[in-house]
């Protein structure tokens, strides 16, 4: 059964993964100001947790109901990771090889768009000047080494709640 929950969620990772690149494809295709809106982080954040959960649900219908805290958590986690992986790849083939100047033009939307939101919460305009100076330092966020640093922090974010769904979703067969 180990190899059973195994596939499961290396298929569901590999569909999540499509996912993400689509998401990065299409908005980079139609309208790259797309990847910069608060509203599509927050659909790829809730993809994520639904396809962890998916695939805890479908590892644990494929072992007759039952699931132990390990189990699930394997399931979920593989399935993030091996989405996440497939999206930092795309990310960095896209912003990197195929686009540079792609990374530069969201750099500077983010730049205007955490200005302009500061503005709409009537922050002062000093710390609205500080905010912009310091993201215009960073470095490039598709650089291959803020993409893998980006990378662990989102595996230790979905892992927590990779371990809060395991444990609503375990199930032990009291008759073993």
């Amino acid at each position: 059964m180990e190899k059973s929950i195994k596939s499961i969620a290396t298929n569901n990772g590999l569909y999540l993964g499509l996912l993400i690149a689509v998401v990065y494809v299409i908005s980079y295709a139609i309208n790259i100001e797309l990847l910069t809106k608060w509203w599509i982080g927050i659909i790829m954040l809730l993809a994520i947790i639904v396809f962890g959960i998916v695939s805890i649900s479908k590892a644990k219908k494929a072992q007759n109901g039952f699931i132990s805290l390990k189990e699930a958590f394997t399931s979920y986690f593989i399935t993030i990771l091996i989405g996440l992986i497939v999206a930092s790849a795309v990310a960095i083939v896209l912003f990197n090889v195929i686009d540079p100047d792609a990374a530069i033009t969201l750099k500077e939307k983010t730049i205007e768009n955490t200005a302009e939101m500061m503005r709409n919460w009537n922050a002062p305009e000093e710390s609205i000047i500080q905010t912009v100076e310091q993201m215009r330092e960073q470095p490039n966020q598709f650089s291959i080494g803020s993409v893998l640093q980006s990378l662990v922090i989102q595996l230790v974010i979905y892992s927590v709640i990779g371990l809060i769904a395991a444990l609503i979703m375990k199930k032990s067969d009291d008759n073993t």
